[in-house]
Parts: C-alpha cells; structure tokens; sequence
C-alpha cells in the first residue's frame, strides 16, 4: 500500500505502440516492456486429490483487444504431459477438482459472465453449470462432491434475482445521486453502492438453486478489495465452512477487525462468530485433514494492517485456541496442511525472500524448507511438495520437491521459448549498515549485456507500502528487469518498515516515514555507488509508487540535491488532504497516531507539501483517476507545485487506471514515458 527550469505546459502523453503476440519472435534483446506485458503469467495451481496431476491458470496478452485472457493447462505431477484444456477468447480460471474425480469446475467468462463451468480432463466439451444474473466471483468445492460455494455481490437480504432486479430497476430511473449514511463512500477504485459480496452454498445436483450463508451481514466474504477463497475454508466432513469478514457497521473504514464466522452449508443457522475475543486481523482458515483443528493467522493489534501474523490452532470440537508461533518473529502469508495433519507449511517474507516454512503442529521451531524464491504453494502428496517460483530473473514456474526442500526440480517452464530471445540482467544482494548501524539489505540488478568496464547511469526504486519488499520477486508493474535492459543498474533498498526482517523492523517506521527510511536509502546508495564502480554514481534517478511516491515528494524537498530527476506515481503529496480523501482511515490513523486533529503535529511532521520551497528536481508525475487510496489530487497537487515553482516536469494521467497501471498499452505507455524521462536527464 527528486534543477530550475522554464514552465513546461501539461500535455496528455500519447505513444503508440506496435501490436505483439504473446508467442512473436524478436531477435535477442535485452528485456523490455513488450516482453513484460506479453510474457505468460502463471497462477492458481491445483494439485488433483490423488496427487497424480496440477491444473493452472495461464494468462497471456491480447494486445490487440488490450486485455489479458486466461486459460487453464494440465500437467502430470511428474512434469510431463502438459496440455491445454480450455482455449477460446473468453477467460477461464479459478479451477477446482471433484474430489475423486477427473472432472474440473472452474469459472468461466464465455457465456458473457462469469459463470461455473465444468470439463471431464479426459476429453470433452466445457459445459456450464450455472446461469446466475450476477458474476460469480469466486468458486470452491466441498469435499464430499456434492456442493459448491461460490461468491456473488448481492444486498444483504435480497437473493441475486432480487439484486439484478433492483440494480436493472435503479439504471432506469431518471436521477444518479447516490445517498451514502456511511463510509466506505468509495473503496480502492470503485463507488459503492450497497452491494456486498456474499458466500452461497449451491447443489451439485440442482445448481440452478443457492443459499446465501450469510443472508443479513453487511459485509465482504471473500474481503474487498483483494481477497480471495483463501478467506474460506471447508471442513472435511462438508457439513460447514468458516471464513473471514469485517462486520463492523459504520465503523468498517477505520477497522482491521476482520473475525471468523462459521456457517452450516445448508444454511439452517446464521454464521456463529468464533474469533468475538481478537479484535484485530483473523484470517486464512484451514482445517486439518481430520477436521478436528481448524489453523488460522490472526494480528494482535486493532488498526495495524501490517501486524505479525501468529499462526493459532484450534481445536473445533471445544474451541480452545493456542498459539503456535508466537515466539516466531516472521509473518506468514499463507498457511496449509501436510497430509498426515502433524506439520503446517507456511509461506512467508524472509530477508529479501519468499520461503516455505515446516512448522510442526507440537510447537517445533520453524523449518525453512524452501528458501528462495516460491510464492505459493499448490499442495503436498505421496512425499512431494508442488510450490511456485518466481525469481527477479525468471517469471513463475512450477517446481516440486521432497518435503525438507531437497531434490527440487522444475516442473515447468512456459515462457521457455520467448526467454531464449531475451537476455536479463544478473542480479545481487548485499547489506550494509542504515540507521542507527542496523543491518539493511540491498537488490542490484546489472544491466543486460553487463560490461565491467563501462559506467552505467542508476534507477534507485523505492517500494511501497511502505511495509513491503521489493524481495527476489518477479514483478509485472515495477520490474527491475525492464531498467536493467534498458542500460540502467537497479537498486532496491528493502528500508526501515520493509517486511520480512522481523516485526521490530516492520515497525520502526510508523511515526517515522521521512525519518529512519530516508537515512538508510542515502546509505544504501552510497554503499552500492561504493561497492559497484561501474554505477556512474553523477546519473542518478529515483522512482517509487505509492508510499514510494510519497518518498519521492519527501526527497524533493529534504534531499534535493542528490538526483538528476525523479518519478513519482501516486504518491502522497499532503498529509492533510490525503487523510480527509482517503478510504482506508485506519492506515493513516495507525501510521500517524490518530486522525489528523488529534495529532495534527505528527501528520504534519513528515508531510512533503510543507517542504515545497526547496524543491528543484526534474519530476515526472503519473496518477489514475480511479485511484481512491491516494486520490488524483494528491497527484495534481504536486505537479501544480512543480509548475507554479518552474521545476521541469511532466503529468501522465490514466483516466481508466487505479492504484496500479493494468491495462497491457497503458503499461507500455507508462514504462516508455518513464524510460524516456531518465533518458532525458540521466543519458
């Protein structure tokens, strides 16, 4: 979650690009944009109940239609066979095996919504299963077959029929004022009106049929805006499910208190909260294979989004609850079940990586397992584990290995044929001493063609969050790669705040974002300018996003001297303004000690805007207009501050992006707009 110049006037930046196939071929290049955008993106592997086989999710680019399309793929466990399932233009994800079974059920866009699908893996036609007049958002499967649990936004109350109804009875009214009693007025890049996302229970046998399991509660399940059926989770005997939502009537803006709620599939009974005595964070349900302990995580702290994660086990039969990795300083992400039910794997932030984590159930110490570079787990049978790995040099793929992480082996690779057209940058890692002599560690990645003898100009990216890391990760908005081939070396400073370094870490920068963070990125870029001689340490350009952004208008204005240009996308420009417009209070009133006007000194305290009179830095600015986390005006305030004060600078604004930059041309106009402003000043 930075030199004076003339006035530069604001122009809409519009490039044209050139229509490229996920699978066409250039000869060898360094990486770029049109790789990034067209490379296929794995996700949601599935591993079969009898471990035999993995369905995925692939996405590839139309760039023609300017949207991505998805498709689902099997492979032996093994690591051979694999094979198409669904093609189409349509999209086809989130896929569920029948327990016991061949048959997938996987949600589906070719009837003109997204519906559930289902296809025999052995061979035959996709044929639809429900015809709801909502999307189903989300799909799973009980464990005796004979239910499926999907999610569809409906008013609390009223069935989809009744939903559809009132929503086709509103759009042909002759008036578009909307009347809000509460906030969320608006939530990350959407108006609200009403509508929340519900859980069904829906008969195999009769799938024309749903019951709401959560008729009268004015909440999300899965959570809005990214959450997923990992909130939810089946038990092993199919008669209930539990899963996680925030049921805090007016106070959901400024709540983290999200509890788990259990509710009979068949509807009989409304859901029963079993978490009433957290009042922070509780999430990621999972039951044991035996069903007689239910694992979650759950934060200790109300209000603090970035709080450790401990892992509580309880038992489902009295509902005693203890913790199992209280003394653990990691915060796990996810959470599942070794077959025999003695051991949980974990996946979680670990010194600039991504590992897998054993942890017995009887309170052993945490076992690494996997170290580097996996972002999810697909599951665990006959002695393997099946994980994905994505690394700074290599997008996602599918790898198995035994239990204690030996013997891995690649079970994938389905960007093979476009990599070997593309040469990527090497990439390092290395620490130094930040702040208050504390250990801080650093990603370098090298410029594609790496050539020792040359002086290479630097892009210093700064993560958001702030409590994030940039981490071994192979990302498709802010990837390092794509500087790298374009002749810059890339340096990522995990600062004070970042994740994975224990909770202390994490929370040294609340009340301190100017403070502890800034002084460890000025060390880590002079610790790398030190250590690399080939960095041309007089071509230097800083870039972030988010709270990266906000960094960006920090160093504007309180390091002003250091770099040759900045680009600043969505970032925070005032600290007032920013809490009265933003959605999720509870975010700035954690990181600042309360609303503004109880403590409006240390809103103030670091807010960019006050600083304005010393900018003199080249800055480019990027900002959407759906973006409601850092709303736009945060964004034209800042490049008005530029302009009034004639500082060179540039306003590239999406009118149809959020938060991120989704869209595959709008991608590819962003990085040519970045690329071409550090070309500008840094070449």
């Amino acid at each position: 979650m930075r030199k004076n110049g003339s006035l530069i006037i604001f122009s809409l930046i519009i490039i044209t690009f050139t229509g490229l196939s996920p699978l066409a071929a250039r000869e060898n290049h360094p990486f770029d944009v049109q790789d990034l955008v067209t490379l296929k993106r794995m996700g949601d592997p599935q591993l079969s109940p009898d471990g035999s086989q993995i369905i995925f999710s692939l996405r590839e680019t139309d760039l023609e239609e300017n949207r991505g399309v998805t498709h689902l793929w099997l492979l032996e466990s093994s690591g051979t066979g694999l094979n198409q399932l669904t093609v189409g233009k349509s999209s086809d994800f989130n896929p569920r095996w029948v327990p016991g079974g061949r048959v997938i059920y996987f949600l589906s866009t070719r009837s003109g919504s997204s519906q559930v699908w289902k296809i025999d893996t052995r061979g035959g036609e996709a044929q639809q299963v429900t015809s709801f007049p909502l999307d189903v958002g989300g799909l799973e499967i009980s464990p005796d077959g004979k239910t499926l649990v999907v999610s569809m936004d409906v008013f609390p109350g009223k069935s989809p029929a009744k939903t559809a109804e009132r929503l086709s009875e509103e759009k042909e009214m002759p008036r578009s004022g909307q009347l809000y009693e509460n906030l969320f007025v608006r939530h990350w890049d959407t108006w609200k009106d009403g509508r929340r996302s519900h859980l069904f229970a829906v008969p195999v046998n009769n799938p024309s049929e749903c019951v709401d399991l959560m008729p009268e509660m004015d909440a999300d399940s899965p959570s809005k805006p990214f959450g997923g059926f990992e909130e939810i989770s089946i038990s092993p005997d199919s008669k209930y499910l539990v899963f996680s939502a925030r049921n805090v009537g007016h106070r959901e803006a400024w709540s983290t208190n999200f509890d788990l709620y259990q509710a009979p599939l068949d509807g009989s009974s409304s859901p029963r909260c079993l978490t009433i005595d957290n009042p922070a964070w509780d999430t990621a349900p999972a039951f044991s294979p035996d069903g007689e302990t239910l694992a979650y995580l759950a934060m200790e702290r109300a209000g603090f989004e970035a709080d450790r994660y401990r892992i509580i086990l309880m038992d489902t039969g009295t509902g005693r609850k203890r913790f199992l990795t209280e003394s653990w300083d990691r915060s796990p992400g996810s959470i599942s079940w070794s077959p025999d039910g003695r051991s949980l794997y974990a996946t979680a932030d670990n010194l600039g990586q991504s590992s897998i984590f054993k942890i017995g159930v009887d309170g052993a110490n945490p076992e690494t397992i996997i170290e580097k570079g996996t972002n999810s787990l697909a599951g665990s049978r006959d002695g393997r584990l099946y994980f994905v790995r994505d690394t700074l040099d290599a997008p996602a793929d599918l790898f198995s290995s035994l239990p204690d992480g030996s013997d891995q082996k690649r079970l994938t690779s389905v960007n093979a044929q476009h990599l070997e057209q593309v040469e990527m940058g090497e990439f390092e890692q290395f620490s130094f001493p930040g702040w208050n002599g504390e250990t801080v560690w650093c990603y370098v990645v090298k410029p594609a063609g790496f050539d020792e003898s040359r002086k290479y100009p630097v892009a210093f990216l700064i993560h958001g969050g702030p409590q994030g890391s940039f981490g071994n990760h192979f990302h498709y908005r802010w990837n390092p790669q794509v500087y790298a081939g374009a002749g810059y070396a890339a340096v990522m400073v995990d600062f004070h705040g970042s994740t994975g370094y224990g909770q202390e870490f994490t929370d040294s920068i609340t009340e301190d974002w100017g403070g502890k963070p800034l002084v460890d990125l000025r060390k880590g870029l002079a610790a790398a300018l030190e250590r690399y001689p080939w960095m041309d340490g007089e071509n230097v350009g800083a870039l972030g996003a988010s709270y990266g952004g906000f960094m960006i208008n920090w160093i504007a204005g309180n390091w002003p001297d250091r770099f040759h240009c900045l680009v600043n996308h969505d970032g925070v420009f005032d600290m007032r303004s920013m809490y009265f417009s933003t959605e999720e209070l509870w975010f700035p009133e954690w990181e600042q000690n309360g609303p503004y006007w109880m403590d409006p000194e240390q809103h103030e305290k670091h807010n960019p805007a006050r600083f304005v009179a010393k900018w003199k830095t080249p800055m480019l600015v990027i900002h959407g207009q759906l973006d409601y986390r850092v709303p736009l005006e945060q964004g034209l305030s800042a490049f008005t501050a530029l302009q009034r004060r004639e500082i060179p600078s540039k306003l590239l604004y999406f009118p149809d992006e959020n938060h991120f930059v989704l869209k595959p041309g709008n991608s590819i106009q962003w990085h040519e707009t970045v690329l071409g402003w550090l070309d500008q000043w840094l070449k």
